[in-house]
């Protein structure tokens, strides 16, 4: 099985990279066989596992998370044309020259934003001190206006 992981570099050009081993691990190590020198990138991120039928990606507890074509995997079946994010990089998968040609993920559509509950109406005057009455027990509501009182002495 010819299996290649085809890297989508930011100015829009690819770098493949053939998987020759049965197994192979993805990660920060200089001893993985695909080493990505990056700090959100595990020492051991992830491994891909072939046999003459499929390909398993397991992640290996990293910590960033190892993605299968947008969804956090713990260990699955991947297949031509699949995606497969790894840190900030993003691989297209290609088996046996399929897809012939390989081309990068759709951004993901961000998702409306909730609109806001609209603010609660401020109650004024006695519907204020009603609705606080319950918050302070030791204080009682006075009905009077004699802080106007005290104001008109001043």
């Amino acid at each position: 099985m010819d299996v290649n992981l085809v890297l989508f570099k930011k100015d829009g050009s690819q770098k493949s990279f053939s998987l020759p081993d049965s197994t192979t691990v993805i990660g920060r190590r200089h001893d993985c066989d695909l080493c990505i020198p990056l700090k959100s990138v595990s020492r051991r991120h992830c491994q891909l596992n072939q046999n003459k039928e499929t390909i398993n990606i397991r992640d290996l507890g990293s910590r960033g998370g190892t993605f299968l074509n947008g969804k956090r995997i713990a260990d699955t079946t991947v297949k031509a044309g699949d995606y497969i994010r790894i840190g900030p990089l993003i691989f297209g998968l290609q088996i046996n020259g399929q897809p012939e040609k390989i081309v990068p993920p759709k951004p993901a559509k961000p998702k409306p934003a909730k609109p806001k509950p609209a603010p609660k109406a401020i109650p004024k005057g006695k519907a204020l001190a009603e609705e606080l009455s319950g918050s302070f027990p030791e204080l009682e509501i006075d009905d009077s206006d004699s802080f106007l009182d005290e104001l008109e002495d001043l």
